[in-house]
């Protein structure tokens, strides 16, 4: 049991001057203390943070929570819906009766509420605006991520993607990619593939029939133009509130490794456009990463490395990330060490695999007057073992906490009406539409077609016969002109980031 002093330390470590999110009320020996405000600044949330529990302990609730208070201190939001439940966000929630109950307990004046959101949908998958990137964007360590390549097989990759560069060959879907593998494994690109350099035509091979499998699952849609622009998750309202940009993934939940290394794109794509701007008063945009383990398993070290100085350098631009899983152990010692706010709802331990995760959780915590190992299999749905940076940057409390209701719907919106506003939303007009211009395929296309005949068999060919597929293709006529054709016609430059992502400068 708690003593009076220990609760009134806990409740005065939770006391900031500043703006801050209202999470909920002290729980202290058993009772809710509505005097005990749970809260986290609003400057502190670009050093990252944790919400781990158990599946049905209310982490969805959790995050609503924390969006809600986002959007209305004008902070954008970006929320990864895997379960398709987030959607509720944008209209007023429902008083039932559980709600007066609930915020009385912890000291909320509720209010039904509705906030400004947009629906994104993966590759058009669902009730959402598009969202796509092009194979050049999305780059070779994300993409040998998604197509389960091995560490030298990632390399090769990379090899390929830069050989498309130099050539001015632009990959922006998969054919694309298909057709450059295919180039340099036929006879005509040999020579191309041993100039490249560590590139075996049995790895080459490899890519190739992993790309063309992954077409065949129907995941070309993902892959083209127009290409999603990240700073369309920068928005505020009219009324100054941020705009909450929910990514329906519930269409592709049987692709749980496609649409994380998607979510880890969009964070590398803004890691690569946004200014450095240091420590703010408040964030440039707060990420959700749900289910988040998707993207550390079986990950090569590079990969993980990229993640780990992702997230560690994204916070001088104003983003904070906070990852959404099962339990800390789920995310890498080196990611973890740098999520400073943590919710910790409840966890199982019905199994010894389950105690040793439990007794890995309480060791991330910092000292504290509860027993967390009882606390954590104790907490009911809504309730939460919280501790966050303070203004200062140190380390709040250990406090249990009951949280707040979400005052939006917490419920999936009618499919019919997340169809309408999607109909509606200004980037509708912008993404709707596929677009298939011509790129690497057309381009090796066009060569091929316009290639010479072969030589009958026995005949040598004339000196003035007309340049080989080789020389046409990746010869310095056709190439040189390509090269500048880069520059001229789109104005921008390839440049690639830390996991092989690409943005053309203007």
């Amino acid at each position: 049991m708690m003593s009076a002093g220990e609760a009134a330390a806990i409740a005065a470590g939770y006391a900031f001057t500043g703006p801050a999110l209202d999470l909920g009320a002290l729980l202290w020996d058993g009772r809710c203390r509505p005097d005990a405000q749970v809260r986290i600044p609003l400057a502190v949330l670009n050093r990252h943070g944790l919400v781990a529990g158990a599946t049905g302990t209310g982490k969805t609730k959790t995050l609503q929570l924390i969006a809600e208070q986002l959007s209305a201190q004008g902070v954008p939001v970006f929320l990864a819906d895997v379960k398709g439940d987030l959607s509720g966000i944008a209209r007023p929630g429902r008083r039932d009766e559980r709600v007066p109950g609930r915020a009385g307990e912890v000291g909320q004046e509720w209010t039904a509420t509705g906030f400004p959101a947009e629906f994104l949908a993966l590759g058009g998958l669902g009730h959402g605006v598009p969202v796509r990137a092009t194979i050049t964007s999305f780059g070779p360590v994300l993409l040998a991520k998604v197509l389960g390549l091995n560490p030298t097989q990632e390399q090769c990759l990379g090899l390929i993607f830069h050989y498309a560069d130099t050539k001015g060959l632009e990959l922006i879907d998969l054919k694309d990619l298909r057709a450059v593998v295919a180039f340099l494994t036929s006879d005509e690109g040999r020579p191309e593939l041993k100039g490249i350099g560590g590139l075996s035509t049995a790895t080459a091979g490899v890519i190739l029939r992993s790309l063309t499998a992954f077409e065949a699952q129907g995941m070309a849609d993902f892959f083209g133009e127009p290409e999603f622009d990240t700073a369309d998750l920068l928005r505020t309202a009219a009324d100054g509130r941020g705009v909450v940009s929910v990514l329906e993934l519930a269409a592709v939940q049987d692709k749980p490794l496609l649409f994380s290394t998607f979510l880890m794109w969009l964070l590398a794509d803004l890691f690569h456009d946004l200014p450095e701007i240091g420590d703010a008063d408040k964030p440039k945009l707060v990420f959700f990463f749900d289910e988040a383990h998707l993207l550390f398993n079986g990950a090569s070290k590079a990969f993980l490395e990229a993640i780990t100085q992702t997230v560690r350098l994204i916070r001088s631009k104003g983003v904070g990330v906070f990852f959404v899983t099962q339990t800390p152990k789920d995310v890498p010692s080196d990611v973890l060490a740098q999520l400073g706010n943590r919710v910790q709802h409840a966890l199982r331990a019905f199994t010894p695999e389950d105690q040793k995760a439990l007794r890995a959780t309480v060791q991330t915590f910092p000292k504290s007057s509860y027993d967390l190992e009882e606390l954590l299999t104790g907490l009911g749905t809504g309730e939460a073992v919280v501790t966050v940076l303070s203004e200062r940057g140190a380390p709040t409390p250990v406090a249990a906490t009951r949280l707040r209701a979400p005052e939006s719907l917490m419920a999936p919106v009618d499919a019919a009406e997340l169809d309408e506003a999607v109909r509606a939303s200004a980037l509708y007009g912008r993404y709707a539409q596929a677009v298939d211009r011509e790129s690497a395929y057309e381009k090796l296309q066009r060569a091929r077609e316009s290639a010479p005949a072969a030589a009958p068999a026995g005949r040598e060919p004339a000196r003035a016969a007309e340049p080989s597929l080789v020389e046409q293709v990746v010869g310095s006529g056709m190439f040189r002109s390509l090269a500048r054709s880069v520059g001229t016609q789109l104005g921008r430059e390839i440049t690639r980031s830390l996991f092989g992502t690409a943005r053309r400068r203007r």
